[in-house]
């Protein structure tokens, strides 16, 4: 074979493979294009959910605390939330025990009855 052969061979490889990257370049662009449009979509949606969140800000600022403020809260006050949270799942335990023994037909516990 002539030396101008293999040229004109390589070239149309050269040629094959560069429009082979422009259709996975404007494939990968379409793909994009549709990804940011889902994505636009998406914002919209939410954008309809931003009003609601000052009314709860208003609501955590009013007599709540904020999140983040146990770092700053005194170790007293800490133990004395995590005291009566630990009395509160107890005691809500101790009615879901009852009612479903209640509900069983089971006797109740001396424990479990609320004599106040």
């Amino acid at each position: 074979m002539p030396w101008w052969t293999w040229i004109v061979i390589w070239i149309a490889l050269v040629a094959l493979s560069l429009l082979f990257y422009v259709l996975l370049g404007i494939r990968l662009f379409r793909q994009f294009m549709a990804t940011v449009k889902d994505l636009g979509a998406a914002g919209e949606k939410l954008g309809h959910l931003a009003p609601a969140l000052p009314e709860a800000d208003a609501a955590l600022g009013a007599g709540a605390e904020q999140p983040g403020s146990a770092i700053f809260a005194s170790p007293a006050r800490m133990r004395h939330d995590y005291h009566t949270s630990k009395s509160s799942r107890r005691e809500d335990r101790r009615q879901r025990r009852v009612q479903r023994r209640t509900d069983r037909g089971q006797p109740q516990s001396l424990g479990d009855l609320d004599f106040t």
